[in-house]
């Protein structure tokens, strides 16, 4: 149920994200989410792809700085509320979340969220407990 999720070391320069998209599009490698924090003088780029070790493979031979990170990926309706939920019953376990970053999903799939906490499998345990649809990482890559 943990996803792999590339994070790409970015000097906050122009060019260097659309250097970063050169490289996967070279390789036939597609972006399902995607999210950028970023200083005055770096950035860090967080991907989902459909291939995460070619994907690592092609930026580490560019020579980029990139690692490689489990995550979880949440489905839950495209509806007010439905975050607040989810993040109550992390609350409640004493999770702390690191970051997280959401898209929508094709067709019915509703919202998709991916979350990085400290404990991912006790993550995985209290929101599968309470009903809420964690994805594999087929489901994810297949978007």
């Amino acid at each position: 149920m943990k996803v792999k999720q590339l994070s790409v070391f970015l000097e906050n320069k122009s060019g260097r994200l659309a250097a970063v998209t050169r490289v996967l599009a070279a390789r036939g490698i597609n972006i399902r989410a995607l999210s950028i924090a970023d200083t005055s003088d770096f950035g860090i780029l967080r991907l989902i792809v459909n291939d995460p070790q070619s994907a690592y493979q092609a930026l580490k031979e560019a020579g980029f700085t990139v690692t490689l990170t489990e995550v979880i990926g949440v489905e839950m309706p495209d509806r007010p509320g439905a975050l607040s939920s989810i993040l109550a019953h992390l609350e409640e376990a004493k999770i702390n979340i690191e970051y997280l970053y959401a898209f929508l999903g094709k067709g019915d799939n509703g919202a998709l969220v991916i979350f990085r906490v400290e404990d991912l499998d006790k993550a995985i345990e209290v929101l599968t407990s309470k009903g809420v649809k964690i994805l594999n990482e087929e489901k994810i890559y297949s978007l």
